[in-house]
């Protein structure tokens, strides 16, 4: 079962990130605001080396794999992040 639990968080950060990205390119152009959130993370997130796969326990083998894709999420905001998290506990107390 917990390995079920695994392929649910990874499908879920998954989509995550890649709906992060796709915002990036918005109506034809770059978003500049996206991209700076995007920087402004990568940066806080490498030097503190937040990484939420490693604080779910899940192993990578690519090294910094884990801190960028928890870069990518913080990069949308408090509120994306609560509801990620809350997610993440409602399906870990299933």
């Amino acid at each position: 079962m917990e390995k079920l639990f695994i392929i649910f968080i990874l499908a879920l950060i998954s989509e995550s990130v890649w709906e992060t990205l796709k915002m990036t390119w918005q109506q034809g152009k770059v978003s500049m605001d996206r991209i700076g959130a995007l920087i402004v993370s990568l940066v806080i997130c490498i030097d503190v080396r937040v990484d939420i796969l490693s604080l779910l326990e899940i192993n990578t083998t690519i090294p910094f794999l884990g801190v960028i894709l928890t870069a990518i999420l913080i990069s949308r905001g408090s509120n994306f992040m609560h509801d990620l998290i809350v997610k993440l506990g409602q399906a870990k107390s299933r």
